[in-house]
């Protein structure tokens, strides 16, 4: 049997010359969360509702534009991709009933992606549930599986969903997150992981709906891992390993008291019920309740505000026509009527709350239930019935696991469940920064030390400086993996979400071209990956219809790397004279006669391949991109600070890595390693050297032993520029030093620093 091309060794992964490899990595694509037919992104309200009758075909991108896209990820220097699927793509027509066209064009896309060396991991996708309770995931027959109406959603406020908004351009910044704490999503998310225990009349075809829901899901991606496997040459070859499902959530288990919001609940935004506010809303009453923002500090209360269903139920009418899909409810579960009520938590005759706790403790044991709680039982239940779906058909599946965000991940050392194939899969955002669409320089929370209870009080995790904010970042990531190996075991820990908002300063970027904010956020995030000790990391995201006005087309949400609206980043040109010299003199193969920072001038539009990507360098414009974006915000495109993502990075390294990192503003890479034996001819040290940093005249490399190459290659699969090392056993260092600019600028203005009266508009002080 062929070694794996990927495997784990203890907490690192190691290629087939055991070299241990560092997986630079993007989320692909946030378009994904949406169909092609209709095409329904969530500022779309027509067709909303014909939830069965949609397709994902062309999702992320078209086999024409497929290279166009993987060709410029490549060049960008990721090896990794978390290819985002959502359970609808795979199973919308109906229980049971699979989309085949999707799945074969999933298998060519994942073929292609082969061509350029990706390593690649299946992420069945879900934000607060499904595209009908304002996020992603799951398909609209699932919510009528529950009983509940998606169309009353709007009136009861069982969920905020952009579609249906009065005017979607006016959509609350990231209220689509608060959904997790509204009804729709308590109930279903109680149902899929708990609802054995907490609603045992909630049968469906002799099935608890937990079971019901639990087998169509898990179903649905064994089924997609069958036909991969089918494929034949891509399971390990491309095709590494499956997440279980991105954050998930626990509904209502554990709460204490549902007429109160609980401590722990750190998002609010937009009027917050209570969950008995909210069970109250979905059966047509009218609830007073409080409003709150998000300020710098997290979220305040803003104020207080009636909504009035006017007696419009969330739930399914008593004689709603059940044949549409062909299941058969148990009589004991009743339409028309709130889940709650049938388990007899609150009496609708007269509206009173019956047993506030029945959440708060275990059935079976009587425990109280805290969210680690959850996370190790209903959690790690589901997790065991994912893992044996997907490794019944792919054994050697590297087993993304991802616990609840932020919460204490299940206690898995020493027991059954610590299997060596498995990896920590933790998220992570600056949420300042994310809520508040701003950069600020000055100050940030050490959000996860609040959370840990690290602070006597808040206020004392408050960090002052971008020192002390970079510093910060890289102390939680650390801080996270740490309690990773903690409680899970000696395994590796990837970050496969971390991001940073564009649309920042109410768009100034868009305007200007100048994204210095953009850059300096995203270097923060960068140090704090690179400094963490985690073997990796997948970027939120790649959204290939990404523009200034809409974004990422989903939710408000703009945290694209790339965009229609603005220029990727310029490559040296001509590849065709490359430098084939032998490796013992250390030397840069690229064509002395190019202008190493400006944009390709190829005119060439033939598709792109990672063969012909030498003579095709550019990568050639999309005739299906087309932007409509309003002048304003894009007439004046930048560069979307690519060159703080676009940063060298270990591709193998002989050995272990030590440590490793950027520093942007002086443009120095560093590595350290330690080994048993020197590299040897065929197996040297990997890095990628981007060309934009590190162009042919510009840079100096410094070695503590050894010999050294600078080549742009397409060794495997996709043309980028690599520095191979062949150094001697022992600890050794290497530092590589490119060329200074100043961030977020377009090139051939880093001189055009901005002038104080400009920085001090941007940065919101006021002149006196």
């Amino acid at each position: 049997m062929a070694p794996l091309r990927l495997r784990i060794e203890g907490r690192t992964f190691r290629d087939t010359k055991n070299r241990e490899v560092t997986l630079r990595g993007i989320n692909v694509a946030g378009d994904a969360k949406f169909p092609t037919s209709p095409h329904l992104p969530s500022n779309k309200r027509d067709h909303f509702y014909d939830g069965d009758n949609v397709s994902f075909l062309d999702r992320p991108f078209s086999i024409d534009e497929a290279h166009t896209h993987f060709s410029r990820l490549k060049r960008w220097g990721y090896t990794l991709i978390r290819y985002i699927f959502t359970w609808e793509a795979v199973e919308h027509a109906g229980p049971g009933k699979y989309d085949e066209e999707w799945i074969q064009h999933t298998i060519q896309v994942l073929r292609l992606a082969k061509g350029y060396g990706f390593y690649v991991f299946m992420d069945p996708h879900q934000d607060v549930w499904s595209r009908f309770t304002g996020g992603s995931g799951a398909p609209m027959w699932t919510i009528y599986a529950v009983g509940l109406n998606p169309q009353a959603f709007p009136a009861t406020e069982a969920a905020w969903v952009q579609n249906t908004y009065p005017d979607p351009a006016e959509y609350p910044k990231m209220i689509w997150a608060t959904n997790y704490t509204r009804l729709a999503c308590q109930v279903i998310f109680t149902l899929f992981f708990a609802g054995k225990e907490f609603a045992p009349k909630a049968i469906i075809d002799g099935k608890n709906i937990q079971d019901y829901l639990q087998d169509h899901f898990t179903g649905a991606c064994r089924h997609l891992a069958l036909r991969i496997k089918e494929a034949v040459d891509l399971e390990n070859d491309v095709v590494i390993g499956w997440e279980n499902v991105n954050e998930p959530n626990r509904g209502l288990v554990g709460f204490q008291d549902l007429s109160v919001i609980p401590s722990e609940q750190n998002l609010q935004k937009g009027p917050s019920p209570t969950a008995w506010q909210a069970i109250l809303l979905g059966s047509g009453r009218s609830c007073e309740m409080d409003t709150w923002d998000f300020g710098g500090l997290g979220p305040y209360k803003s104020g207080s505000t009636l909504v009035d269903p006017k007696g419009e139920m969330a739930w399914l009418p008593a004689d709603y026509d059940e044949s549409r899909y062909g299941w058969k409810r148990d009589p004991g579960w009743k339409l028309g009527v709130c889940i709650w009520a049938q388990h007899g938590i609150w009496d609708p005759s007269n509206d009173t709350l019956l047993k506030k706790d029945y959440f708060a403790k275990d059935p079976e044991s009587g425990r109280t239930i805290d969210y680690e709680h959850f996370t190790n039982k209903w959690f790690m239940s589901y997790y065991r019935k994912h893992r044996e779906a997907i490794t019944s058909i792919h054994p050697d599946a590297i087993l993304f696991c991802q616990p609840p965000v932020l919460e204490i991940p299940p206690s898995l050392k020493d027991t059954e469940d610590d299997d060596p194939n498995m990896v920590f899969s933790p998220h992570f955002y600056d949420g300042v920064t994310l809520m508040m669409k701003k950069w600020n320089r000055y100050w940030n929370v050490d959000v996860f030390g609040i959370l840990r209870g690290k602070y006597l009080s808040p206020a004392f995790a408050i960090k002052i400086g971008e020192t002390a904010i970079r510093n910060c970042f890289r102390d939680q990531l650390s801080a996270i993996r740490r309690e990773g190996a903690d409680y899970m075991g000696n395994h590796p820990c990837v970050f496969t979400e971390i991001g940073i908002p564009y649309d920042m300063d109410d768009k100034y970027a868009y305007k200007t071209g100048d994204y210095a904010s953009q850059s300096s956020a995203m270097d923060a995030n960068h140090f704090a990956l690179e400094g963490c000790g985690a073997n990796g990391y997948a970027l939120w995201v790649y959204t290939a219809m990404n523009n200034h006005e809409w974004g990422d087309m989903w939710n408000g949400e703009d945290l694209s790397i790339f965009s229609i609206d603005d220029k990727p980043l310029p490559l040296s040109s001509d590849l065709n004279t490359l430098d084939q010299k032998s490796p013992s003199t250390s030397t840069i193969s690229l064509d002395r006669s190019s202008p190493a920072y400006s944009e390709s001038r190829s005119n060439n539009n033939s598709p792109v391949s990672p063969r012909n990507l030498k003579q095709t360098l550019s990568t050639p414009a999309l005739s299906s991109q087309k932007s409509n974006t309003p002048a304003e915000i894009g007439s004046n495109p930048g560069y979307r600070a690519a060159e703080a993502y676009v940063r060298p990075s270990p591709i193998a390294t002989v050995g272990n890595v030590l440590s490793y990192g950027f520093d942007l503003r002086n443009c120095v890479f560093t590595l350290a390693l330690e080994c048993k034996e020197a590299a040897t001819e065929d197996a040297p040290t990997e890095i990628f050297l981007p060309e934009y940093h590190f162009p042919r005249d510009g840079s100096d490399v410094e070695v503590s032993s050894g010999k050294w190459t600078i080549n742009v290659d397409d060794a495997d699969g996709g043309t980028i520029q690599r520095l191979r090392w062949w150094h001697s056993e022992g600890n050794q260092s290497l530092t590589a030093k490119g060329v200074k600019r100043r961030l977020g600028t377009s090139l051939g203005q880093e001189d055009e620093a901005p002038g104080y009266l400009e920085q001090c508009r941007r940065s919101g002080c006021h002149i006196m």
